[in-house]
């Protein structure tokens, strides 16, 4: 029979675990020990324990923990991948809790490990008979990257829940918005030859100028078209992030690559984006030497909308004593919902510490958070309703 550590040492447990997941090959690892733990110990709390394993990668998976039976319920939900660390530039180790300053220090404590086994925490007060509804967590693979355990999800049409939360940092303020997120790569194809002679070649990035020129002008028409003041930067964004193209002053530049990052707001289909981008670009090169080529750098992450009706978000808000919000960061949060579950987003940490050296996570915000959850269980997965009072 496997022994329940406490609080303190689950989340040390949990962060001893290396699990970064990266779109590069170097730095990526599995996440399967991971979920391992956390079955043992849900399926020592009378869960009932599905891993979901990812395509062609056996050491990565998905846990969805069930207790209970019936339609309906909530879903507590984190990711178990980090993003990598800056070695060098911790003054505690990565993988290693540490207690300091009224803090957990570690890889993980914020983004997001730590909300796993507060949720857990959480769920040590429930056995199955109290529940009217079934309750479920669930830990997913490769947020950091690929979004390939969300996507998991969606395809297995797992699990089935109305309610979900995810404990993405937000400092426990809930969050019912969020951007989008589409990265492409531009890439032309001239023809080289000697600079003192323009008529011997094509200059790639001479046209890339044009092709910049014109992503300004979609740029200005997108964010006259979509506002939504919720947001701290209330229209889309368009950021030109990276370019690179020739090899030497005295040749004309025969190759040049943009890789431009979009923000779209709810409501900007990110299919429908990435067609109009195409289509203006071709329109400048019908009748040019100069080839096209378009690479997405990742499929994308679609802007979240949930109703401000929902009840999962007007839980929240009542719990918290916050109205959700929306913040420009990407989660899972549109696969949950794609599923059929209106989801909030909300967790203790914060998301200025995410991705950051000597990461960490306020111990005076654990304990709050596990009677915020402990409510949100209670409320729909047991019947009862929600206190009018908040927690601080």
């Amino acid at each position: 029979m496997t022994q329940i550590p406490d609080l303190k040492e689950q989340i040390s447990r949990l962060i001893s675990q290396p699990s970064v997941s990266s779109v590069n090959p170097l730095f990526d690892q599995g996440n399967a020990k991971v979920t391992d733990l956390l079955a043992s110990w849900l399926a020592e709390l009378g869960f009932e324990i599905e891993i979901q394993t990812l395509p062609g990668q056996p050491d990565k998976s998905n846990l969805i923990a069930t207790l209970g039976k019936g339609p309906g319920g909530l879903v507590l939900a984190g990711h178990t991948d980090t993003v990598p660390f800056d070695e060098g530039r911790w003054k505690h180790d990565p993988f290693k809790l540490t207690e300091a300053d009224q803090r957990f220090y570690g890889l993980g404590t914020s983004d997001m490990k730590a909300f796993l086994a507060i949720a857990i925490e959480a769920a040590r007060s429930f056995t199955a008979k109290q529940l009217t509804a079934p309750l479920m967590i669930l830990a997913t693979a490769d947020e950091e990257s690929s979004m390939g355990g969300a996507k998991l999800l969606v395809e297995s049409q797992r699990p089935q829940a109305d309610y979900a939360v995810i404990g993405e940092p937000t400092g426990m303020r809930p969050i019912r918005m969020h951007k989008g997120i589409m990265m492409e790569s531009i890439r032309l194809i001239g023809q080289s030859g000697h600079s003192s002679d323009p008529s011997l070649g094509n200059n790639a990035l001479e046209a890339m100028h044009r092709v910049i020129t014109d992503l300004m002008t979609w740029r200005r028409e997108l964010q006259s078209d979509y506002h939504n003041p919720l947001f701290s930067v209330p229209t889309p964004t368009m950021n030109f992030g990276h370019i690179h193209g020739g090899d030497n002053p005295n040749r004309i530049c025969a190759d040049c690559e943009l890789q431009i990052d979009l923000r779209p707001l709810p409501g900007m289909d990110i299919v429908e984006l990435r067609q109009i981008l195409h289509a203006r670009l071709q329109g400048l090169f019908q009748d040019s030497p100069i080839t096209l080529d378009f690479q997405p750098l990742f499929e994308g992450t679609p802007a979240m909308e949930t109703s401000a009706t929902s009840p999962i978000v007007q839980a929240t808000e009542k719990l918290t004593g916050y109205a959700a919000g929306a913040v420009a960061f990407g989660t899972e949060g549109p696969y949950f919902n794609q599923m059929g579950m209106n989801t909030v987003i909300m967790g203790p940490g914060d998301i200025d510490q995410a991705h950051q050296p000597d990461e960490f996570l306020a111990l005076d915000r654990i304990q709050p958070t596990v009677e915020i959850l402990k409510k949100l269980i209670n409320h729909f997965c047991v019947g009862n309703t929600v206190a009018k009072d908040h927690l601080p």
